[in-house]
C-alpha cells in the first residue's frame, strides 16, 4: 500500500454482514459434524435453502438462524450475536435503490466496496467508475446498451448509481483506492473531445486525493499481464474477493490461492506503470489531444 494513505473504520455492508454470517453458520454446522443434506432434512427444509442461508444467496429469517443455531447447539451468547448480525444484514443499503436497473453481482460489489478497507483495480480500457464524470458514464453506460439491451430508463438510473458510489472516495474515513490504467483508455472516445478532455482533467483532480494512488501504465511500456479489468477488495473482518467484470455483468474470486494471484499480478503492473506524478504529465499531454 505504498505511497498510499487511510484508514477505515467499521461501517457494517449488509452485504458483508450477510456473509460474514453463512460463513460463521457454514462453520458451526461442520463444527457439529453435520451436512447439507442432514441439516435439511432435520429442519425440514430443502438442501438448497441450506447451501443457499451459508453462501448468502439467500437472506434468512430471524427464526432460521435460530433454528439453525439451535440444531447446532450453540451457546445463548453466540445466538444472540448471530441474531443481532442478521438484523444487521437484513437492513437495506443505498445500493439496493438501484438495483433493478443493476447487474445482480454489480451490486453485490457495491455492497462489498462498502465495507472494504483497500481496493485496487486494474483497468485496460475505460476510466473507472469512481473516476467517471456523469457525461463519461453516460457514454459508457449508452455504448454498453448496444450489447446487453439496457432500456433506456435503466441509462440515467444507472449513471446515478455510479455517482451514488463516488461518494466512497469523500465520506468519513474515505475508501482507500490503488487504481492502474492503460494508457489506452484515455484514447478511446467515448462522447466528444469535450466528454473526454473533462474527464482526464477530472482524473487529475481525483489524482491528487490523499486516499487515491493512481498510475498510467503506458502504451511502449512491458505489459507484464494480459488480463482484463478487475477490482481487488480488504476487508478488516472478511477475507479478501476479487470482482472480474464480464460483457454481461460480472463474477467473483474468493479462493485464497487465485485472490492472491490477482494481487501478485497488481503489483506487477503498477511495477511497470508510471508513477502518481510522472502519470499526471502524461494525462496533462493526452488532454491537449482531445482539443
Amino acid at each position: 500500500m505504498e505511497g498510499v494513505q487511510g484508514a477505515v473504520p467499521e461501517r457494517g455492508s449488509p452485504s458483508v454482514r450477510r456473509r460474514r454470517l453463512g460463513q460463521e453458520l457454514r462453520r458451526l454446522r461442520e463444527r457439529a459434524g453435520l451436512t447439507g443434506d442432514q441439516v435439511a432434512e432435520s429442519l425440514k427444509w430443502s438442501a438448497s435453502k441450506v447451501s443457499r442461508i451459508e453462501t448468502a444467496k439467500t437472506m434468512p429469517r430471524r427464526a432460521d438462524v435460530q433454528a439453525l443455531t439451535e440444531l447446532y447447539a450453540v451457546g445463548e451468547d453466540k445466538q444472540r450475536e448471530l441474531v443481532d448480525l442478521q438484523a444487521d444484514a437484513a437492513r437495506k443499503g443505498w445500493w439496493e435503490e438501484y438495483q433493478d436497473a443493476l447487474p445482480e453481482e454489480y451490486t453485490t460489489l457495491l455492497g462489498l466496496e462498502e465495507e472494504a478497507t483497500f481496493e485496487r483495480n486494474w483497468e485496460p480500457q475505460i476510466v473507472p467508475g469512481l473516476f467517471q464524470t456523469p457525461e463519461y458514464a453516460e457514454e459508457v453506460i449508452r455504448a454498453a446498451q448496444v450489447i446487453s439491451r439496457i432500456p433506456p430508463a435503466d441509462i440515467r438510473t444507472r449513471v446515478e448509481a455510479r455517482l451514488a458510489r463516488q461518494k466512497l472516495l469523500t465520506r468519513d474515513g474515505p475508501l482507500t483506492v490503488w487504481v492502474v490504467m492503460d494508457e489506452s483508455a484515455l484514447l478511446r472516445r467515448f462522447g466528444g473531445a469535450t466528454v473526454m478532455r473533462e474527464q482526464i482533467e477530472r482524473l487529475i483532480e481525483v489524482s491528487r486525493m490523499p486516499n487515491v494512488r493512481l498510475q498510467i501504465l503506458p502504451q511502449e511500456a512491458f505489459h507484464p499481464v494480459n488480463t482484463g479489468s478487475f477490482i481487488h477488495l480488504e476487508f478488516s473482518e472478511f477475507q479478501d474477493v476479487v470482482y472480474l467484470e464480464t460483457l454481461l455483468g460480472g463474477r467473483w474470486v474468493e479462493n485464497r490461492n487465485e485472490v492472491f494471484e490477482y494481487q501478485m499480478a497488481f503489483d506487477n503492473l503498477r511495477s511497470e506503470a508510471l508513477g502518481p506524478e510522472a502519470s499526471r504529465e502524461l494525462m496533462q499531454k493526452i488532454i491537449a489531444r482531445w482539443k
